[in-house]
């Protein structure tokens, strides 16, 4: 097994898109664009005709557009947000860290709040129920 230390990191990002990949997606998006644009002309056309739900169309179409543009960064760009997020967690402080003179009342606390939300689920199922049910 010859794998590269790229696809062995499962912390890699994945690879940006290349070749008939890349092309395939800037040519989707330039046709998606291309569209966007005449049906924004013919919907103003329409408008100003007098059309008032042609206006609508209007200001849809080039919002059309915007998500195309979004998309297409997000699709020739993956996991960016996964390495901006790493990136974080990399500067984010460590957790602190209870003392093991405190882990008791800790844990006594985490219980204790369990208890509290157990309890209140139980309140909520019995006032959600019919007053003519039996309990």
């Amino acid at each position: 097994m010859s794998e590269s230390p790229r696809e062995a990191s499962p912390d890699a990002p994945p690879e940006r898109l290349r070749g008939a990949a890349a092309l395939r997606l800037h040519l989707t998006l330039a046709a998606g664009l291309a569209l966007c644009a005449v049906a924004f002309w013919f919907e103003l056309r329409r408008a100003e005709g007098g059309n008032g739900l042609s206006w609508a169309y209007v200001f849809e179409w080039p919002l059309l557009g915007i998500f195309a543009v979004y998309m297409w960064w997000k699709f020739l760009h993956p996991g960016r947000d996964a390495a901006r997020e790493r990136a974080r967690a990399r500067r984010r402080p460590p957790a602190p860290v209870v003392e093991a003179q405190y882990q008791g009342m800790l844990e006594a606390w985490q219980a204790h709040q369990r208890e509290l939300t157990e309890r209140q689920a139980v309140e909520d199922t019995q006032r959600s129920r019919p007053p003519w049910t039996p309990s």
